[in-house]
């Protein structure tokens, strides 16, 4: 038995060696990659003297293409070339290139057109070590946009990063805002809240993305009945980490005290009527075009944890615009700040 045990300690020692050699070697190999792939776009882009549209430049590629998949395989077509090219032209400088970025990170790097939001996702992808599935993910789901815009920055950090809340709690998975660009819905011209479930409900994978982890699609224009009366809740969803269902009701204009009282009156009758077993209690969100933190603050009772309102985004802000929200908000923490001291 301890011959065993250290026969163990023996492999697991010999083990991480070879790991870490692997490491170094993979490491090495990546760095020369990136480098070539670097070096080639910057001959490619040289030769060409910037006029790749021209037949000069076209016929280069494929030429080269041609050329370097005789020689060296696989990996030289000429729509990787035009990769590397791409890859000279949005990293210039050769010597700012990270080693800890694979060529498939930058792949992904090179899709990010905004400057400012492509070093973000640099500093980001080496301090978190991210893989290129983690990034791509990152960049798919607007991380950057989402930081700027949203004024619990701490807890979309803790969506991105999937670290888990130490107590299952809505407020750490419900969202504000909620973007939802890929419905194509104008933002200027009316529309009725039929419109924008339909839409919902047509890109219901999308939305179901964009609500985040655990959701799964249950109802639309739920009934419940009591009292001989109808009422209907437009989208009802499980979430399978807050183990509750939640109920979902879309307004298209700023939000009111009777919206926040319908939903409590529907949550309320789905924690009599339609839990099940092993359930938490139902949250709703009344999701709407815009809303007065007033309003919630002085409808909800104080300390209320089942009832939630969020703005959905039809476009995402331009960086100029966020940028001046998150101006607007330093500015009324500053003032808040002074108020008090001056007490």
């Amino acid at each position: 038995m301890v011959l065993e045990i250290q026969e163990k300690i023996i492999f697991e020692e010999v083990r991480k060696i070879l790991q870490e050699a692997r490491n170094k070697v993979y490491k090495a190999t990546n760095n020369a990659m990136v480098e070539a792939y670097w070096n080639i776009g910057r001959i490619i882009v040289e030769k060409q003297s910037g006029n790749e549209k021209a037949e000069y430049g076209t016929a280069l590629l494929k030429n080269l293409s041609k050329e370097m998949t005789k020689e060296f395989g696989k990996g030289f077509t000429v729509a990787n070339l035009k990769n590397m090219r791409q890859f000279y032209l949005t990293f210039p400088k050769s010597y700012a290139l990270r080693s800890e970025l694979s060529w498939t990170h930058y792949r992904l790097l090179m899709r990010v057109e905004n400057e400012n939001a492509r070093n973000f996702y640099i500093e980001e992808t080496i301090k978190s070590n991210w893989s290129t599935r983690q990034l791509e993910r990152q960049i798919t789901t607007l991380f950057y946009e989402r930081i700027l815009s949203s004024k619990n920055k701490e807890k979309v950090s803790q969506e991105v990063y999937k670290l888990e809340p130490k107590k299952n709690r809505p407020e750490d998975i419900i969202k504000d805002p909620y973007v939802l660009e890929f419905l194509g819905l104008p933002e200027n011209i009316d529309f009725l809240e039929k419109n924008l479930e339909q839409s919902l409900i047509n890109h219901l994978q999308k939305f179901l993305l964009e609500l985040g982890r655990g959701f799964s699609f249950v109802a639309r224009q739920k009934r419940i009945t009591f009292d001989g009366r109808h009422f209907y809740i437009d989208l009802v969803f499980y979430n399978y980490i807050l183990k509750c269902f939640v109920l979902i009701d879309l307004k298209l204009g700023d939000l009111t005290h009777q919206d926040l009282g319908q939903m409590q009156m529907y949550v309320h009758y789905f924690q009599e009527e339609m839990m099940n077993e092993g359930d938490n209690p139902p949250i709703g969100i009344v999701l709407c075009a815009d809303k007065s933190d007033s309003i919630v603050k002085y409808t909800l009772p104080k300390g209320e944890k089942q009832i939630f309102a969020s703005k959905y985004m039809l476009y995402l802000p331009s960086e100029e615009e966020l940028l001046l929200e998150l101006r607007k908000e330093y500015d009324i923490l500053e003032q808040e700040n002074k108020l008090k001291t001056d007490d």
